[in-house]
């Protein structure tokens, strides 16, 4: 076994607390937002941002697999990286269709008016 990238005990649960941290805050600026139609490339920006690093975090899981880095290391990465990329990915039609929704409720009240 190689010598670990962290200490599994002090540092494991940092990238799973911070995903489920952004997450939360992604989730409730899109459920605010997106609705409205407002800061369309805010929040489909922060989707796309947290699928790329939900996605690195998940390669360098399956890298500390490979190489023989203990449980801690792999698992402590692995787990938020595929929830990441799962929930984020699965949300991202969602928002963009209450987006598309407010667009044409705008469009609709324009004609109206």
């Amino acid at each position: 076994m190689t010598e670990p990238w962290f200490d599994v005990n002090m540092f494991s649960f940092i990238p799973g607390t911070l995903l489920g941290i952004a997450g939360g805050t992604l989730g409730t600026l899109a459920g605010t937002l997106a609705p409205r139609g407002k800061a369309r490339t805010l929040v489909v920006g922060a989707f796309a941002a947290g699928i790329v690093l939900s996605l690195g975090m998940f390669v360098a899981a399956l890298v500390a697999l490979v190489s023989g880095q203990p449980y801690g290391v792999w698992y402590g990465l692995g787990l938020p990286g595929l929830l990441g990329v799962t929930v984020l990915g699965a949300l991202l039609p969602v928002v963009l269709a209450r987006y598309r929704d407010a667009e044409t409720r705008r469009i609709g009240a324009a004609d109206f008016g």
